[in-house]
């Protein structure tokens, strides 16, 4: 079987499995390889019903206390039984499991492990698993994968494909140098890739990942120094010759620009005149004022007679700038045309798009992905920018900047990467760094707090919301796991209307909505027609609402800092104060730690700086950074000292053959060039 091949090759994958597997953007058996857990389940040692302090999974030890019982309920077959000792018991449920009454006697000691809820004054553990201790002694030494999932199609059954996959693939050739890798200590790819999904103990996930996160860097390292060599030589095609627009706009803009905005704009206006087309990079905190930047550009652009593209990580905030610039426009007498280019217009929109586009060479363009795809020709392209850099892949921005003769690259990012590692990873570019927030905004007040805090937490919101203004709640899952211990946003919508009973107007909002149904809330959102939304972190990158003055993370503890601290960037955007609460569910010294860093501080690079020194090296658990520029299992505050070595061997082996003609680089070469590279997101 081949990585290309489509995962209905794979024994057990039928029509119906395949259709659930795209929707979580599997579709060859490659793209399952790369589908990685987000967690792993450890097990611990047992507890006695009686040592039980509340709910979540674990495994308990006890005797059966009486015979099974079943119960047939229309379709439903459902077991139920009591385990323990004389110091106390737990209820055992099993739904559509009758068999389960030939596997136990009453009077033997089990081990049940799984989700343990609170009922009736006691605990009830719903579809345990059953164990005798010599299988839990032989369970405790493994470490169970946890996949990203969807409606119809669990962890388990993904565990299950994955392991018949394994079954009928070769072992797989090795892309990386063995000099490189053996100086490294690095496993081979084959043992890297089988171990990440089932990995033999802790210590071999360990060098799993470890493999995997170096070989993520090193081809995305590669890959951009090889791009940045060819295009060095760049001249500059679109050279500005007039700039008039700008001190006008600046003159009648009803605030004043930051002494870091005015000098990042000066700088970019300094590369627009040279002999070089611009690589530049616009580092700016949340909030620090990056859009108005990227307007005075495109309207600088357009005063010379070239067209401007303006690419966001989603419709909704496509949208936002458009309505923005075209506002703008109005407002200050430029006569611009401005152009929306997204996935969703009608075939109507589209062709007007698409005729504007021919017609106005000056134009500013603002779009979604649909800017990069087939169809989508630009007359005159002088400047790209992408916001959020890092949620595009590097081929992305490379057909971007293809769409003209190249045209000048601006990147914004709101990623608070300390500037070693941005010179690492932005190594084709110059660096921009805008380190002040405009003085108008007031500094957003956090505080860190346990879960007994909720009520308080809530009606405080309850408080907010009666002044007019609107309220965020994070969850970390989309729905319930079954594994994983934390808030899910589908129930936790479903509690909070219970709470507000109707006084509140509530939204649900996560990642696997349709484009469609996303936008409609996070508009009405932005209307005021949503008070409070829970929320996953695809709000990360959403709509402005300056009207949202509160925002709290539960399980503040499974995000890297310097994703909280992207987040509560949604709050604080208005002239109202604004809050964040952070609910540590851990509770343990270490999480209060490295949370209190966020209360101390609204600074993102000192943020991202803490971030690098409080990670440790097996602290790969729980919701991965943001800013990771689609790699898929590297972080790049968390492997910090994997991503410098990655760029000493590039730079060596570069320096040594630049073009990766020797022979020695053949398989290199082949890895690079490979759709989608050795299994990498570059």
């Amino acid at each position: 079987m081949d990585v290309k091949a489509p995962i209905t090759d794979v024994k057990g994958i039928g029509s119906q499995t395949e259709k659930k597997m795209n929707r979580i953007g599997v579709y060859t058996v490659g793209d399952m390889l790369l589908h990685y857990p987000r967690d792993y389940v450890l097990y611990k040692d047992p507890v006695r019903p009686s040592e039980l302090l509340g709910e979540g999974h674990c495994a308990v030890i006890g005797r059966l206390a009486g015979p099974l019982a079943l119960k047939r309920t229309g379709r439903m077959d459902l077991v139920t039984a009591r385990a323990g000792d004389a110091a106390g018991t737990v209820e055992l449920v099993w739904f559509h499991m009758p068999y389960v009454r030939s596997q136990l006697k009453q009077g033997e000691a089990y081990i049940f492990y799984g989700r343990v809820k609170a009922r009736g004054g006691g605990f009830c553990m719903e579809q345990p698993e059953i164990y005798t201790w010599e299988q839990y002694q032989e369970k405790k030494r493994t470490l169970q994968p946890v996949y990203a999932q969807t409606e119809g199609l669990s962890s388990k059954m993904i565990a299950k494909t994955m392991k018949k996959a394994f079954e009928e693939l070769p072992a797989f050739e090795d892309g990386l140098p063995d000099a490189i890798r053996k100086k490294e200590e690095l496993c081979e790819y084959h043992v890297a890739i089988r171990q990440i999904h089932f990995p033999n103990d802790m210590e071999h996930l360990m060098e799993a990942r470890r493999r995997l996160v170096f070989d993520e860097f090193f081809f995305f390292l590669l890959h951009i120094q090889m791009w940045k060599e060819k295009k060095e030589a760049a001249l500059n095609h679109f050279p500005i010759e007039t700039e008039t627009v700008i001190p006008y706009l600046l003159s009648h803009l009803p605030y004043q620009l930051t002494r870091a905005q005015k000098r990042c704009l000066d700088e970019v206006i300094c590369d627009l005149k040279k002999e070089a087309a611009m690589q530049r990079l616009i580092q700016g905190d949340v909030g620090s004022g990056k859009t108005i930047i990227a307007f005075l550009c495109m309207a600088l652009m357009g005063e010379n007679g070239y067209q401007s593209a303006l690419m966001a990580p989603t419709e909704v905030l496509a949208r936002q700038h458009y309505e923005l610039f075209v506002k703008l426009c109005q407002e200050y007498c430029l006569d611009r045309k401005v152009i929306l280019l997204t996935g969703s217009l009608t075939k109507r929109q589209r062709r007007r798009a698409d005729e504007d586009m021919l017609m106005y060479p000056d134009a500013m363009v603002i779009g979604t992905q649909a800017l990069i795809q087939e169809g989508a020709n630009f007359t005159n392209l002088g400047l790209v920018i992408t916001d959020e850099q890092h949620r595009f892949g590097v081929r992305q921005r490379e057909r971007l900047a293809g769409k003209g003769l190249h045209p000048h690259i601006l990147v914004m990012s709101a990623t608070p990467i300390p500037r070693t590692l941005a010179i690492i990873l932005y190594g084709d570019m110059d660096i921009s760094v805008i380190d002040e927030v405009p003085a108008r905004r007031l500094p957003i007040k956090n505080c860190v707090v346990e879960t007994s805090y909720r009520k308080t937490a809530y009606e405080f919101i309850r408080k907010e919301i009666k002044k007019g203004h609107q309220a965020y709640v994070i969850c970390p899952l989309v729905e319930q796991s079954e594994e994983i211990d934390a808030e899910n946003v589908t129930d936790y919508a479903a509690k909070l209307k219970d709470y507000f009973k109707g006084e509140v107007s509530i939204g649900c909002l996560n990642g696997k909505m349709r484009p469609e149904e996303k936008i409609q809330v996070m508009e009405a959102f932005a209307r005021n027609e949503i008070s409070l939304l829970a929320a996953t972190t695809v709000v990360e990158v959403g709509v402005n609402v300056p009207n949202a003055t509160v925002m709290m993370v539960e399980n503040a503890e499974r995000f890297g800092l310097a994703q909280l601290h992207q987040l509560r960037g949604r709050v604080g955007r208005g002239s109202a104060q604004s809050y964040c609460i952070f609910v540590d569910n851990a509770k343990s010294r270490e999480s209060q730690g490295r949370l209190s860093v966020l209360s101390r501080s609204n600074d993102g690079f000192y943020i991202a700086a803490e971030d690098l020194k409080l990670r440790g090296p097996g602290d790969f658990f729980g919701i991965r950074q943001s800013g990771d520029m689609n790699f898929r299992i590297a972080d790049i505050y968390q492997d910090a000292d994997v991503l410098k070595a990655a760029s000493g061997y590039v730079k060596e082996l570069l320096s040594d053959d630049p073009r990766l003609e020797k022979e020695d680089n053949h398989k290199l070469a082949l890895a690079l060039e490979a759709e989608g590279g050795q299994f990498l997101g570059i």
